[in-house]
């Protein structure tokens, strides 16, 4: 969302990510664990948190340099991305913490085919999180302005919309997902610390470039295609390299389809 509002790649999501973990781990300890509406009110305040941030983030950080050019944002996203890593150091430590049991934990054997709760809620919470955006995009005012931005700043701004208003919104949602997205995560792998985003974060932009920089549906089965061939691998004699695999098809998509596989090639006058 960020890169087709703004047209740059938040580097910093990842630490985003990180920091929704942690929320959660914190917030974890103040409810009970195995239930429900426990987990639940983690993942509510973890989003709330990451989108405070996410706004935090844009006013301080990007806004100033939102006619500058393409390099400095770049190399202003990186920094970001930087000093919340360091942050996170100070203020967490470096150890690893076990990231707390928020949902009731159980197996299923389906058709003899092992699958936990906690995966189930992954799917599930993400499937509803993925319609809502779809929702909150095509069918909103909010949305209707997110893309119309999206296409003409200044054609968006002459018609009434507050730009300003619709990009801190842009990163205040994204940052929620984020922080989803960290808690998910951390729910599977119950393992978190200051720099746990870093591997996620460059997956998640070669799965929204392998799916289709800047499109949502795209980067939903981007992330699909990946996580299904790195399982694949995972479970063969090379799965030692299944990380690798990522960086592979990123360069293979650049190579034979840079536009992804739901993007559109777009012209553009030099």
């Amino acid at each position: 969302m960020v890169y087709g509002v703004l047209r740059f790649i938040n580097f910093a999501h990842s630490d985003v990510f990180m920091v929704g973990a942690f929320v959660g781990y914190y917030i974890g300890k103040l409810v009970p664990e195995h239930s429900i509406w426990g987990g639940l009110a983690a993942l509510a305040a973890a989003m709330v948190v990451c989108a405070i941030l996410g706004v935090v983030i844009e006013r301080l950080a990007y806004r100033p340099l939102r006619g500058a050019a393409t390099l400095n944002v770049l190399i202003t996203a990186i920094g970001v991305s930087l000093l919340l890593e360091n942050l996170g150091q100070y203020f967490f430590g470096a150890t690893p913490r076990p990231f707390p049991e928020l949902f009731p934990v159980a197996t299923y054997n389906l058709g003899g085919v092992y699958v936990s709760s906690n995966q189930l809620v992954v799917i599930g919470v993400t499937l509803l999180l993925l319609f809502a955006l779809r929702f909150i995009v095509m069918r909103t005012k909010i949305g209707t302005a997110m893309r119309a931005v999206s296409l003409n700043k200044q054609a968006a701004s002459l018609v009434g919309i507050n730009n300003d208003f619709v990009i801190s919104f842009t990163f205040a949602l994204g940052s929620a997902l984020a922080a989803a997205g960290g808690i998910l995560y951390a729910l599977n792998y119950p393992s978190i610390d200051p720099l746990m985003g870093v591997l996620p974060g460059l997956k998640a932009f070669v799965a929204a470039v392998l799916g289709g920089i800047g499109n949502i549906p795209g980067a939903a089965l981007g992330g699909m295609l990946l996580g299904i061939v790195e399982t694949f691998v995972n479970g063969s004699e090379w799965s030692t390299y299944k990380d690798a695999i990522a960086f592979a098809l990123l360069i293979l998509i650049l190579l034979f389809r840079p536009a992804g596989l739901l993007g559109r090639y777009v012209k553009e006058k030099v």
